[in-house]
């Protein structure tokens, strides 16, 4: 689990910086289509194999690395597309809805896929996923909105300095880099959460996948919960006060996890609250920092900084997800998810500084 768990986020962590750099030069909107019919594609083999009995644990790795890396690609995308569909005053709403819907996505897939995996098998439920990418890519063509022309790198900028052009733009902004630190400490101690999430609550506590699908389900509830009220939240506390408050309850929810072994009797409890309440935090939390960073980063560098926070955040689950695997073959799954709860935790001391600013940060461009 630790091995499969790694394999798809390493993907990021291998792949991010050159993402972030393709994204700046090449259509968004071409990227997002291709990724999606990869996915597609990618998925659809799982069954097929399944089917012909010819399935092997080297395949769902192949499928979840190469997965993995178009993932990157459309995720880095998307969030360098938005500006280019909506004037900067209407981001924060445009990231508002698109956050909502990929929540409310949330709620309806894991409640169905716990029913499918049942009575069809997981192989053939991933048909299903691969059919969604299909439809992703009709509606991401459907748009047609024709992107602003982006400035070229110069001739003489080395492959090198474009690659880490996101990450010196992220370690020269104090709000960005603050952010990037936090999110590299959560992610690396959250890659144990992420390994067990579907191991631990089945082999440990005991529950069904349908009680996990109605936990994961929660999280989605929590999700839309937060994308409702994520604007309100905004007009109330400013986003230097909202992003460590929603960041440390983060952290507090994560403690649900390995606290669901020390009362089974209340382990679905335990584990929707920890779904509701930490995803509708993680909500308000991602939707502050997906705008801030399209609102201080222009067009031209927009992919790269993009990538860069996705190198430090979801690239730190592949490091944190092998270590966990190989600390919980040593002390057990429910001590590896203290130690990842704590770690989580204890990231948003990196945010304490940005309550100490006194005016907005400035808009950084290409040199």
């Amino acid at each position: 689990m630790g091995r499969l768990a790694a394999v798809g986020s390493a993907a990021v962590l291998l792949f991010s910086l050159a993402a972030g750099v393709i994204v700046d030069r090449t259509s968004r909107r071409t990227i997002m289509i291709g990724a999606d019919l990869g996915r597609a594609l990618l998925l659809g083999a799982v069954p097929i194999l399944a089917l012909t009995h010819a399935l092997r644990m080297s395949h769902l790795i192949t499928v979840a690395a190469l997965a993995g890396v178009l993932t990157v690609l459309f995720d880095v995308a998307y969030q360098s597309y938005l500006p280019s569909l909506v004037a900067e005053e209407d981001l924060f709403e445009g990231n508002r809805l698109l956050t909502l819907s990929a929540s409310t996505a949330e709620v309806i897939g894991p409640l169905t896929t716990g029913i499918l995996v049942k009575l069809i098998t997981a192989p053939i439920a991933i048909l299903l996923d691969a059919i969604s990418y299909l439809i992703s890519a009709a509606s991401v063509w459907a748009i047609g909105v024709r992107e602003p022309r982006r400035i070229r790198a110069v001739a003489h900028e080395s492959a090198g300095t474009e690659l880490l052009a996101g990450i010196q733009t992220v370690m020269a902004h104090f709000a960005l880099r603050l952010l990037l630190f936090r999110s590299a400490t959560a992610f690396l101690f959250m890659g144990g959460v992420f390994t067990f999430y579907a191991l631990y609550p089945i082999r440990v506590l005991g529950l069904s996948t349908v009680s996990l699908g109605i936990a994961i389900a929660c999280g989605g509830a929590g999700s839309v919960l937060g994308g409702m009220l994520a604007g309100r939240i905004a007009k109330v506390i400013h986003w230097k006060h909202s992003f460590p408050a929603s960041a440390l309850v983060i952290g507090i929810t994560q403690v649900c996890m390995p606290l669901a072994s020390v009362f089974p009797r209340l382990a679905l409890l335990l584990l929707c609250a920890q779904q509701i309440i930490g995803d509708f935090a993680w909500t308000v939390y991602y939707v502050n920092e997906t705008t801030l960073r399209q609102t201080v980063v222009s067009g031209e560098l927009l992919g790269r900084v993009n990538a860069a926070m996705q190198f430090a955040s979801r690239g730190m689950l592949s490091i944190g997800a092998l270590a966990a695997g190989y600390i919980a073959s040593r002390i057990g799954m429910v001590n590896t998810l203290w130690i990842g709860a704590a770690g989580v935790l204890l990231s948003v001391a990196w945010l304490a500084p940005l309550m100490t600013l006194e005016t907005e940060p400035v808009v950084v461009e290409e040199a």
